[in-house]
């Protein structure tokens, strides 16, 4: 027969939901399941429930409860085949089939000792498995000192949630501490497959998905720039808003390097500082460093600042310092920015900002002027639609210009330090529009007008600028703008492939009028010729950036789209699109002594998507001349996904210089650009898949990037990737690296993280391992 006792007090009466919305409160907010608790109780209002087949009360006022005997409160669960239960100190004695659990957390021991108030006890060669994070092991004996501490001798843990975990940490101590999320292991060995591989005197590690402090994973690779590469970062958990990273860098062929990155986040505020410092660089002899900064506060409700520092010590810095990745070793302008936004009502905002750039230069390719620096830039916008009809723009800009000198250090560039390079100056520019849309069922007309006013204040420079000499400092332009944009769109149900399906015909016109004014005295600070696109061809200037220039315009853009999509689900299969311009005159404002244009039409634009199958895709964009039929640009790809974890891309590049067309005398390198691209992630058997990219300039005759990896997914919990890259840093100059790295899952990975290099750079790629999901406290409820 099973007795079932209540002790203690019986604590009912007065209770109530907790968050319960009633009409005074609001409706309380979902929190993830990891997060909820038992609401707090004090320890002499908890009942204490008596469970078992036999019930006795022994000489010394102690319970003994026999067979399936259970003592169970709100916080905690303790099982055995005998328990021995004291009333008045809450202490318990198991002996026989021992469990405890708490939060989840459950422990099996042969028999131990445990006080349900203190919290404390013993146990003999525990079995373990921590709540919410999954981690599991044994030891020979535990030593539960707090709520949020045990210390456990001669043990054996695993993150892994596998029947047979294929990592897991011996150390002769092991100490949990819940609160802080800690693991510390001493003279801890981390063993995989049985094989040691990792020794620590004191081995850190998180027990849930939660910020600690403590070592992270080692980094290690070899680059033929720096060597070998080995990093072992330290994570500061400061405070709930505040955390802090330092990484101490060996660099095999130029020393050792300091890098530190630090964060906070507050209410309305937030930011992050980090950088790179080696005090000597034992190849150049000096020191080489790298500073980053952004910041964000909200000052007031329409009141903010913001800042994006950025500075390098050298032209060469990524080239030398970068570990994978084409794209820090090919960055070629750092910018800053700083400013403040203001909205001063619903229809008005405006800001000022200043922008500095480092231009860095690379000496096989050649000086490539500074841009521009803003210092300062001042913004007044103001839009109001559908006021009675009418959309209303207006944008305003005055902005101080400042070519910078040359502020490289240690270059074949330095002759150039201290020489004026282009003219300074300030612009004053002023572009309201009103347009009235008309939009009804399956047609649209859009008549817009415009009026540009710009002023210059420009400092020529003709000592350095002779060129320049006969320039005025001051000058203005006002120039009106008309468009007339309009569009239909068709439809019919039809067929595609065998499928039901929706196809539609969407012509659009587009005219643009603009006089001439001769432009030829205002300075050039921020603006080029525009690519010619599908977006430019309906655009009010071929000229992009300030407007320096201001295209003389009578022309009709004609494009014409029809789409092809499913009629259950709405997917697009097929896209087809095409558009030209027609020019009723000559084009008369140029940029420099690049030509003007002759023709009365535009080069072709041409552009197709389709999706052939659910597995099979291609794309074709090209922009062809109209007189000859000759390519001025074209990109076209193909991809297959026949399945998760298998994908082919195939990608074709070509884009001819545009100094080639535009320039009337052109002497310079021919700089088109022609590359194909191919990219791959392919199962080669049940367990092992192949990714790779190879990335060829046919114009440069050579491989800009090579990308060859293997990924090994293991039975359970761990995958081990090894990935070669050979990527182009400069015009004439390569680097190569290999790294590698064991993902252990419950654990983070050792070695340098490919991950970044494979999303970015393999088309389509996907994890091989899928997440292990978050336990929650009451995974194991009963």
């Amino acid at each position: 027969m099973r007795i079932t006792v209540w002790v203690l007090s019986l604590w009912v009466a007065g209770t109530s939901l907790v968050g319960a919305a009633g009409p005074d409160n609001a409706r309380p907010a979902l929190q993830l399941s990891p997060q909820l608790t038992a609401r707090p109780m004090p320890e002499e209002d908890m009942s204490v429930y008596l469970i078992g087949d036999q019930m006795n009360a022994t000489e010394e006022g102690k319970l003994r409860i026999q067979g399936h005997a259970q003592v169970r409160r709100i916080d905690s669960v303790v099982k055995g085949d005998q328990i021995d239960y004291d009333r008045n100190t809450s202490e318990v004695v198991v002996s026989g089939n021992g469990l405890i659990m708490r939060d989840g957390t459950i422990a099996r021991s042969p028999g131990f000792r445990y006080n349900l108030d203190a919290e404390t006890g013993t146990m003999s060669a525990p079995h373990f498995w921590l709540g919410n994070a999954g981690g599991t092991g044994q030891a020979a004996e535990a030593s539960i000192l707090s709520r949020n501490h045990t210390r456990l001798q001669s043990v054996v843990y695993s993150g892994c949630p596998c029947p047979e975990p294929a990592w897991y940490i011996k150390a002769p101590t092991l100490d949990l501490y819940s609160a802080e999320n800690e693991g510390v292991a001493k003279h801890g060995v981390l063993y995989f497959k049985g094989v040691p591989l990792l020794y620590s005197p004191y081995l850190s590690f998180p027990l849930r998905k939660e910020r600690k402090s403590g070592f992270l994973m080692p980094t290690y690779g070899m680059t033929t720039r720096s060597g070998l590469d080995i990093s072992l970062p330290y994570y500061l958990n400061l405070a709930p808003n505040f955390d802090a990273t330092l990484t101490p860098r060996l660099l095999w062929k130029r020393g050792m390097m300091l890098g530190g990155e630090f964060r906070y986040l507050g209410n309305g505020y937030s930011g992050e500082l980090s950088g790179t410092y080696l005090a000597k660089d034992k190849e150049l002899d000096r020191k080489r460093w790298f500073g980053a900064a952004t910041f964000r506060q909200t000052l007031a409700p329409s009141l903010t600042w913001d800042a994006d520092l950025r500075k390098v010590s050298d032209d060469d810095y990524f080239r030398d310092f970068s570990s994978f990745g084409i794209d820090d070793a090919t960055l070629q302008d750092l910018s800053s920015t700083v400013g403040v936004n203001w909205g001063i009502s619903q229809y008005v905002s405006s800001s000022v900002r200043a922008y500095k750039y480092q231009t860095l230069q690379d000496a096989t390719a050649g000086y490539r002027t500074p841009q521009y620096d803003r210092l300062p830039e001042f913004r007044v916008d103001a839009r109001h639609y559908d006021w009675g009809g009418f959309d209303v723009t207006s944008e305003n800009t005055a902005t101080r210009f400042h070519m910078p000198f040359y502020s490289g250090r240690h270059s074949v560039f330095d002759r150039w330090r201290g020489e004026r390079r282009a003219p300074d100056g300030s612009r004053l520019t002023s572009y309201t529009t009103v347009a009235y849309p008309v939009v009804k069922a399956g047609w649209y007309v859009t008549p817009k007008m415009g009026m540009h006013l710009s002023q210059y204040d420009t400092r020529w420079h003709t000592t350095d600028l002779p060129q320049y000499i006969n320039k005025p400092t001051q000058a203005g332009r006002a120039l009106p703008l008309f468009s007339l944009d309009s569009g239909m769109t068709f439809e019919r149900n039809t067929t595609l492939f065998g499928n039901s399906s929706i196809q539609t015909l969407e012509p659009r016109a587009y005219y643009l009028y603009v006089p001439y004014r001769d432009q030829n005295d205002l300075p050039i600070f921020d603006t080029d010729i525009s690519s010619f696109n599908f977006a430019q061809a309906f655009s009010e200037n071929i000229y992009s950036g300030g407007w320096d220039r201001i295209a003389n315009a009578n022309q009709l853009s004609l494009g014409l789209t029809t789409r092809w999509m499913d009629a259950d689900t709405g997917f697009e299969r097929v896209v087809l699109q095409a558009a030209q311009r027609l020019y009723f005159e000559d084009q008369r404002v140029t940029l420099s002594e690049r030509k003007a244009r002759t023709d009365t039409r535009s080069d072709y634009l041409v552009g197709a998507y389709a999706a052939l199958t659910n597995t099979f895709s291609v794309n074709f964009d090209a922009q062809f001349r109209s007189e000859s039929g000759e390519r001025n640009r074209m990109t076209t790809g193909v991809r297959w996904r026949p399945q998760r974890l298998a994908t082919l891309a195939a990608n074709y590049r070509y884009e001819r210089d545009p100094d080639v067309v535009r320039y009337q005398y052109f002497s310079g390198e021919d700089k088109t650009k022609e590359s194909v691209s191919l990219t791959a992630q392919w199962p080669l058997s049940n367990k092992l898949y192949g990714i790779g990219r190879f990335d060829y300039s046919l114009n440069e005759s050579r491989s800009t990037q090579s990308i060859l990896g293997l990924e090994y997914k293991g039975d359970c919990c761990w995958v081990g990737r090894m990935v070669v890259q050979r990527y182009a840093i400069s015009a004439k100059e390569t680097n190569q690296a290999i790294f590698f790295q064991l993902e252990l899952s419950g654990l983070g990975g050792i070695g340098n993280d490919p991950m970044r290099l494979l999303r970015d750079r393999v088309v389509g790629y996907e994890p091989v391992t899928t997440p292990i999901p978050e336990k929650s406290t009451f995974e194991r409820y009963e």
